[in-house]
């Protein structure tokens, strides 16, 4: 069996969670079948990969119309797949027409959800309505989607009740513990100004209004003043969420010592021995399908306070590897809590709780890194995806048998 895998992101051009799930799949995949992989960007020396560029046309364009542009530029080449599989709007419009095109199975990989997403109107302008209109189409017409969490599978079959829940599958995202795990780097560390000898709470990601950054930096002002702040937060949406985010650091620059911000992208062995250091890793996020980053600060044996929405509650057991924060939120796509006030009193009271007892820390880090490996394994995730392939081809040649 032959699956064309599309992506935007893809090694070594990648920056948030979906990237790390098609490398890791990808990886994993190639054991058990003939993988392409067609990405987005720069050239790339990888057997079994090509990488497209934008077209010189559109090069002026919006980046929604860059994106469908980039997308034509692939389907041609699918020819002969078994089985084409996007990740992310992104690659949906060039799954679709190869589907249709060639006649093989699409596979839909849900990483994040446009209806869910509504403050990309800030990114795209009117191509927030282009990415949300690829999205529908894609889904509503793939031979299978694929949801990252049960979370996500819910919120999948409300964005879009057209679609069948029967093609919706939940397939969880994974960690490698192998690579990601405890690192001890005291000379890193010292670097970068943070001093293990004192309590800190992590946090990374992009500065996107769905990562809830802002209501930490918030929350941050309530903790004990001995706690560090290490934030490994970069490449923002937009000029405005940047604008607020560096107003709300140099504000607890001003009124605390050791606020640490990392603006540049850092390698995974340094993220590890961060990540080691910590007291307890945040994931304020007001809107998260699943949260790798969850399964990478476990993976180094980080506790982790996260908000209980979307996926994180099946990542995150509360009392066990860390603890969740409860959040009402605006049903409006936003993901805003309904009172922003008391989603930060309870955020800072549940950190305050986490750094304030260190050993308690270190046990949900154990426990957290023991649930990674044994839930989250990549090679299970592969099985499971190469069995939804067997399906969906099956399925298409029989259907063409009945026709």
């Amino acid at each position: 069996m032959r699956v064309d895998i599309v992506t935007k992101e893809y090694p070594p051009e990648i920056y948030g969670g979906a990237g790390v799930h098609v490398t890791e799949l990808v990886k994993a995949l190639r054991s058990r079948m003939e993988v392409q992989v067609r990405a987005f960007g720069a050239e790339r020396d990888e057997v079994d990969t090509t990488s497209y560029a934008v077209p010189a046309g559109l090069s002026a364009s919006n980046p929604a119309l860059q994106t469908l542009g980039t997308d034509l530029e692939i389907v041609g080449d699918v020819a002969g797949a078994d089985v084409v599989h996007s990740h992310t709007w992104y690659a949906n419009y060039a799954g679709f027409l190869a589907s249709m095109l060639h006649g093989v199975p699409h596979v839909v990989t849900a990483h994040s959800l446009e209806p869910l997403r509504p403050w990309k109107a800030e990114q795209l302008g009117g191509g927030y309505a282009l990415s949300s209109y690829v999205e529908r189409t894609a889904y509503e017409n793939a031979a299978a989607v694929v949801a990252v969490s049960d979370g996500m599978r819910r919120d999948i079959l409300r964005s879009y009740p057209a679609l069948d829940p029967a093609k919706v599958r939940v397939i969880y995202n994974g960690i490698d513990v192998d690579a990601w795990q405890p690192r001890e780097d005291p000379e890193l560390l010292s670097r970068w100004g943070i001093d293990p000898t004192r309590p800190s709470v992590v946090f990374v990601g992009r500065i996107t209004r769905q990562k809830g950054l802002p209501y930490f930096l918030r929350a941050a002002e309530l903790l004990p003043p001995e706690v560090q702040l290490i934030l490994c937060a970069g490449a923002p949406d937009t000029p405005e969420i940047m604008a607020e985010v560096q107003g709300l650091v140099q504000q607890l620059q001003r009124s605390r010592e050791g606020v640490v911000w990392i603006e540049e992208f850092l390698p995974r062995s340094d993220l590890c021995a961060i990540l080691t250091s910590a007291t307890t890793f945040v994931c304020p996020s007001v809107y998260e399908p699943l949260g790798i980053v969850n399964l990478e600060a476990m993976a180094c044996g980080a506790a982790v306070v996260g908000t209980a929405t979307g996926g994180i509650p099946e990542v995150v057991i509360d009392g066990v590897t860390g603890r969740l924060v409860e959040i009402e939120q605006v049903e409006d796509g936003t993901g805003t809590p309904v009172d922003p006030e008391k989603f930060v009193a309870d955020l800072a009271a549940t950190l305050t709780e986490v750094v304030s007892d260190p050993e308690r820390a270190r046990a949900y880090g154990r426990a957290g890194r023991e649930r990674a490996a044994s839930a989250f394994s990549w090679d299970a995730i592969a099985d499971e995806t190469a069995a939804l392939y067997q399906e969906v081809v099956a399925a298409a040649r029989e259907g063409s048998g009945a026709r």
